[in-house]
């Protein structure tokens, strides 16, 4: 089966900071991504509005909706964001200040559960599809599943920075029991982070999975052989 691609497009907004310019436009990349194979664009707004702002996803929204995956924090400010826009799909991820990309999935702490499940349910209400980032552990699709999310976001973090091919095959068989637990209940199963052309295979060829969230490997190609030939490329091995 062909798996969705979900094509992560901050750090065009990354580049364009960098520069303090107008350009170059999130807006446009994601016409070439979706035009080229993706089937959503996925962005991630900070509280620090690093990359990705405000501004950006109401301009994505408005031209793309329907394929605009936000991944936000659980805090009320995104909540209302979310809620303004009304994006196709939310993926509540955790956010610590200064990282610099996130470091692992969602920790379901008695106050962070109540959190999550409130905002899950608002969003909901709304017809906007919920997501949540966790660990590919048993008690975090659980978790998630209490927490009435459509979609579970397996973190394979671990995974993509494992140094040997013995580790790499444990947390590969890690993701696997997480992905079978998540269909069980009925959910939705989705990866991402640090996958790139040389490890995303096995993972994609796990039972359950659906869909693939990528964006750095995939930006860091385009630099040299072009969005459009990037986003190609990853399509063409899933």
């Amino acid at each position: 089966m062909t798996l969705k691609l979900g094509v992560n497009i901050d750090h065009v907004a990354t580049l364009r900071r960098a520069r303090q310019a107008a350009y170059p436009d999130p807006l446009a990349a994601a016409e070439l991504c979706l035009c080229t194979g993706a089937d959503y664009i996925v962005i991630h707004v900070r509280n620090d509005d690093r990359h990705m702002t405000e501004k950006d996803l109401a301009r994505l929204c408005k031209a793309y909706r329907k394929y605009i995956h936000l991944e936000c924090n659980s805090s009320e400010k995104m909540q209302k964001m979310a809620l303004k826009y009304k994006p196709f799909s939310v993926c509540i991820v955790p956010e610590l200040p200064r990282e610099v990309t996130t470091t692992g999935g969602l920790k379901f702490t008695p106050k962070a559960f109540d959190r999550i499940r409130q905002m899950t349910e608002a969003l909901q209400k709304k017809g906007i599809l919920v997501s949540l980032f966790i660990n590919p552990d048993a008690a975090s699709v659980r978790a998630a599943a209490k927490c009435g999310a459509d979609v579970v976001e397996l973190c394979t973090k671990e995974y993509s920075e494992a140094k040997t091919q013995k580790q790499q095959a444990k947390l590969l068989r890690e993701l696997a029991l997480a992905s079978l637990l998540a269909k069980e209940l009925g959910l939705e199963v989705h990866a991402g982070h640090g996958l790139d052309y040389e490890n995303v295979l096995p993972v994609a060829d796990l039972c359950g999975m659906s869909c693939m969230n990528i964006g750095f490997s995939i930006i860091s190609r385009a630099v040299l052989a072009g969005l459009p030939n990037a986003v190609c490329a990853m399509k063409e091995l899933l």
